[in-house]
C-alpha cells in the first residue's frame, strides 16, 4: 500500500514537470510568432521551387532538402527577432487589445528569459544557414535580424508613419535567402567593398528579387487597410501610423500609388525565367504573355479592391470598415496566389495555363460588389 502511494506522488510529481514544461516550451513557440514565421518560410520554399524548375528544370530530393534547412534556419532566425521585438515592446502591448495576451504582457515568462530566447535562437540560426545552406543565405537571415530588431522595432516603429514600409524589408528577404540556398555554394567576397557588394547581390537571377519587391510593395497596403480601422490602438501608446498622422485620405493615396506600383512590377515578372527553355519561340512568346497575364491579372484585381475602400463609412458591427476589411483579406489571397503562379508558371507553359485557370477561379469564388 505504501508502494502504491509512493507510485502515485512519484508519477504526480512528474505529471507537474511534464506539464511546466510543455507550458514553458508553447511559451517559447509563441514568442516565435509561429503564424507569421510560418507565412514567411512559404514564401522562401517557394523561391527553392522556382529556383530548380527554371535553373535545372526539376525538383528532386535535394530540392526538399534545401526547403527543410531553410524552414529550419529561416524559423530560427526570424523567431529569434520576434522574441527580442517582444522584449522591446513589452511596455505597450498589454494596452493593445491585438498584443494583450502575448507572453510576455500576461506575464508567462521573464524579459530577459524572453531577450536571451530570442538571441540563442538568432545566433543558432544563422550558424545552422553557414553550415547547412552558405554564407549568402546565413547574411540575408541575419541583416533580416539585426534590421528588424534595429532599424524596425528600436528606430522607426515609434518615431516614423513609414516605419511598415522600410521595416518591411526585413519581412521581404525569406525568398532571397531560399534562392541563395538552392543556388548552391556562394561566397561572402571581401576583398574590397564593390566585390562585397556584388557577392550579396549578384546570387544568379531576378527572381528572388521580383519576389523581394513583391512582398516589399504589397506590405504597405496590406497593413494600411487594417490601420484604417484600428490605428487608435496604436495612437494610444505612442506609435505613429500613416492613418492618424496624415490622415485617412492621405492613407488611401499611398495605398493607390503602392497598387498601381504593384501592377506595374507584374509586367517585369517574365524576366524571372531567363532559362526556361519552352517548346519554340512562339510559345515563348505565349509562355510571356501568360505569365504577364496571371500577375497582372492578380495585381489588377486587388488593386480594385484599394481603390473601393470607401473611408467615409461607418465601422460594421465588429469595429471594422467593411471596405478596408476586404481589401485587407483579399491581399492575403493575392499574395498567396502571386506565388503559386510564379511557381506554376517555372514550368513552363503547361504551368501558365494551370495558374491561370485557379486565378479564374479565385477571382470568381472571391467576387464581391462593394458599394
Amino acid at each position: 500500500m505504501i508502494l502504491a502511494v509512493n507510485e502515485f506522488q512519484r508519477l504526480a510529481t512528474t505529471g507537474v514537470i511534464m506539464s511546466e514544461t510543455r507550458a514553458i516550451g508553447m511559451t517559447l513557440f509563441s514568442l516565435t510568432k509561429p503564424r507569421v514565421v510560418v507565412l514567411l518560410q512559404i514564401t522562401a520554399m517557394c523561391a527553392i521551387l522556382s529556383h530548380d524548375l527554371i535553373e535545372l528544370n526539376t525538383v528532386d530530393r535535394n530540392t526538399f532538402e534545401n526547403m527543410i534547412i531553410v524552414f529550419i534556419g529561416g524559423y530560427l532566425t526570424a523567431g529569434g527577432a520576434n522574441c527580442i521585438n517582444m522584449w522591446y515592446d513589452r511596455d505597450i502591448d498589454p494596452i493593445m487589445n491585438r498584443t494583450s495576451k502575448r507572453p510576455l504582457s500576461v506575464g508567462d515568462i521573464s524579459p530577459e528569459a524572453a531577450l536571451i530566447f530570442g538571441i540563442l535562437i538568432s545566433i543558432l540560426g544563422t550558424i545552422w544557414l553557414v553550415k547547412m545552406a552558405n554564407e549568402i543565405a546565413a547574411f540575408w537571415a541575419l541583416f533580416s535580424i539585426l534590421f528588424y530588431v534595429f532599424i524596425y522595432t528600436i528606430w522607426l516603429k515609434r518615431t516614423s508613419v513609414q516605419n511598415i514600409v522600410i521595416g518591411g524589408i526585413a519581412g521581404s528577404t525569406p525568398p532571397v535567402i531560399g534562392w541563395c540556398t538552392a543556388e548552391g555554394n556562394l561566397q561572402i567576397s571581401m576583398n574590397s567593398f564593390q566585390e562585397f557588394i556584388n557577392s550579396i547581390f549578384d546570387i544568379g537571377g531576378y527572381m528572388p528579387w521580383f519576389m523581394f519587391l513583391l512582398i516589399f510593395l504589397w506590405t504597405p497596403p496590406h497593413f494600411w487597410a487594417l490601420a484604417l480601422y484600428r490605428s487608435e490602438e496604436y495612437k494610444k501608446v505612442g506609435v505613429p501610423m500613416l492613418p492618424n498622422v496624415k490622415g485617412k485620405q492621405r492613407t488611401l493615396l499611398e495605398m493607390k500609388v503602392y497598387a498601381m506600383i504593384l501592377i506595374l512590377l507584374s509586367i517585369t515578372a517574365p524576366l524571372s525565367y531567363h532559362n526556361i527553355e519552352f517548346w519554340n519561340e512562339i510559345n515563348l512568346d505565349i509562355g510571356n504573355s501568360l505569365i504577364i497575364l496571371n500577375t497582372m491579372t492578380l495585381s489588377i484585381w486587388y488593386g480594385l479592391t484599394v481603390w473601393k475602400i470607401d473611408i467615409t463609412e461607418e465601422n460594421d458591427e465588429n469595429n471594422r470598415m467593411p471596405t478596408a476589411s476586404h481589401s485587407f483579406f483579399i491581399s492575403l489571397s493575392y499574395l498567396a496566389f502571386m506565388f503559386i503562379a510564379l511557381v506554376l508558371s517555372s514550368i513552363g507553359v503547361q504551368g501558365s495555363i494551370i495558374s491561370l485557370i485557379l486565378v479564374v477561379i479565385l477571382i470568381f469564388r472571391n467576387r464581391r460588389v462593394v458599394k
